[in-house]
Parts: C-alpha cells; structure tokens; sequence
C-alpha cells in the first residue's frame, strides 16, 4: 500500500510551444498528464515515496493516455476506475514568459466530475501517512463535494495528516460566495492548510498572512497549521500555540511557465514531512520545489528527482528583496 494518497481529476493538456502567443495564433502543441492534485501525486512519487491516486477516466485515448502516464510516473492507479459513461476531460494552455498563461478547459460531465461515492468504500488508508486534497475537486460537480467530504471524515477518524491547498478556480464555482463558503468549510478537515497571499484575499479578506492564519486556525481544532504562499519570497508559518515566521523562498533564474508550482510547493512539503523533517524544513524544500517548477514548461515536469533537489538546494540562493 501507499504512503501517499490523493484524488482529483486527472486532465490531458495540450500546452503551446510557442511563447506569448495567444492559442488562437499558435500552432505547435504539446500534450502532457496534468490536474493539480496528480501533479502532486507525481511529484510525491518522483521523489521515492509510494504514491496513490483516486478518480476516474473515461475509456477513451485521453483516459488511456492518462493512465499509461500514471504508470510511467510510478503513480498507484488502484483507485482509478475507467468508465465508458463519461469522457475524459482535457484543457488548453497558453505559453508565457511572464503572469499566469491562458487556459481552456474541456471538463463538465467528465468521468472524474462523476464518480461514485460508494467506490470510496474500496479505499485503504492503512498505511496512509498524508494525503492531499485541494478545492478543484470539489468545484467540477456537487457530486465530488459530496465524495470528497466523506473521503475527509473517513482520513480524520483514522487520524490521518491531511494537507489542503485551496486552489481556487472561480470559473467553476457558480458564485464568488460559493466558492468562499466551500472553501473555507473544506479547509476545516485540514491538519495543514496551505493557501496563497491572493487566494486569502478572496477567502479571508485579507492578503496579510498573519490574518489568514488565523482564520484557518481559529476555524477548526483539527488544523495545527497554517503555511501562507508569499510568492517568490517564500511562505510563512504559523503553528497552534507557537510563534510565527517567514522561510525564504529560492530565486528562479528563469520563469517559463508558473503553472504547477503551487502544486510543487506541495510536493516538497508533504515529501519532507513523510520523511520525518520539521515543518520548517519541509516548507523550504516546498519553495525550492516551486521555484523548480516554474523553471519548466510542463505543469509537473520541473519536480525533481532527488538527487537533482539536492543539487538546487545546494548551489541555488534564497530570495532576497
């Protein structure tokens, strides 16, 4: 059994080459496996830890594709039904050298928007340290609230450590306040929450961190930490019951597509808490990890095996300024 355990929907990709070219004008596409929460199983794997997947795919090449990937990636797929009912779903994305790239998705009624909440019964937590879930799989249908609620109070009464990133995606929600209302009640399941500076903005009314700790650690006894995204400076961090800091974040010499690197953030963090480092540690190898990320033009293939982590953390700077 795995160490790891996450569920999502896995998404096909098809990513322009072609830098600062709108997707109307570009003509060269690559095809990748993404969707935020398999970014973070394949990065957890990448760096040697067991790593398990729930969802479903349609039975159709961009579900097949996606699967074969998965393997590829040593990504267990034991929990990944494949049904003939639904499709797979799939997006478009632009290619920048600066903000965030346009995106197209191509997801509603899709496989993983449908799956059966009563397939959660077949899951095993026994040897499950961490899982991750995030605010995207709740968003592409009320189905997956459902199952992803349930999935939360079954890893909570096994006293499981979950880390939740909200990854909000307004086009999916029906309202702002929606969003804001699910969000937050989400992130009561968490033992770690770990939102952006923007995203807590939109959530907690504020883009100062010390407030958006607090709310997150106010709101749920079950949440025993809070790590705010502050970009390229780093993260800060606030634990129940001890004082707060900020660990700097590590320089991107280059930015080539900024995609994934929130979910990389997350890959370092639960890698380095499966293996028994601080929480401070495990926020610094989040943000080299990020910065990595945003290094690369696919949405996971910056993450880093270890040996090429170690190398960036050895020879790279942290951010200053």
């Amino acid at each position: 059994m795995s160490e790891f355990l996450t569920i999502g929907e896995p998404m096909t990709v098809f990513a322009s080459e072609e830098a600062d070219r709108s997707l109307i004008d570009a003509k060269e596409f690559k095809k990748f496996a993404a969707g935020a929460e398999l970014n973070v199983a394949i990065g957890v794997s990448r760096l040697g830890h067991s790593s398990e997947y729930v969802s479903a795919v349609g039975d159709d090449p961009f579900g097949n594709f996606l699967i074969e990937s998965m393997q590829e990636a040593n990504v267990g797929i034991k929990y990944v039904k494949k049904v003939s009912e639904y499709w797979t779903g799939f997006y478009l994305k632009q290619r920048v050298s600066k903000g965030d790239p346009a995106t197209y998705y191509f997801r509603k009624n899709s496989a993983a928007a449908n799956y059966k909440i009563e397939d959660l019964a077949e899951i095993n937590l026994d040897d499950v340290k961490i899982s991750h879930i995030s605010g995207i799989f709740a968003a592409i249908s009320d189905n997956d609230l459902l199952v992803l609620k349930k999935l939360g109070q079954q890893l909570q009464s096994e006293n499981k450590l979950i880390t939740f990133d909200p990854n909000l995606r307004p086009a999916l929600w029906e309202s702002q306040a929606r969003m804001v209302e699910v969000t937050n009640e989400l992130a009561k399941m968490a033992s770690i929450v770990v939102p952006g500076v923007k995203e807590g903005k939109i959530l907690v009314g504020s883009s100062d961190p010390e407030t958006i700790a607090n709310f997150y650690l106010r709101q749920s006894d079950y949440t025993q930490a809070v790590v705010v995204k502050i970009g390229p400076k780093g993260a800060y961090i606030k634990q129940r019951n001890k004082s707060s800091h900020v660990i700097n974040g590590y320089r991107a010499d280059k930015v080539v597509d900024t995609v994934g690197a929130g979910d990389g953030f997350a890959v370092g963090l639960i890698t380095a808490l499966l293996e028994g480092q601080t929480l401070d540690d495990a926020v610094k190898r989040g943000c080299a990890i990020g910065a990595l990320a945003v290094m690369s033009p696919g949405d996971n293939d910056g993450y880093p095996t270890p040996a090429e982590l170690n190398d960036f953390m050895n020879q790279n700077v942290l951010y200053e300024g």
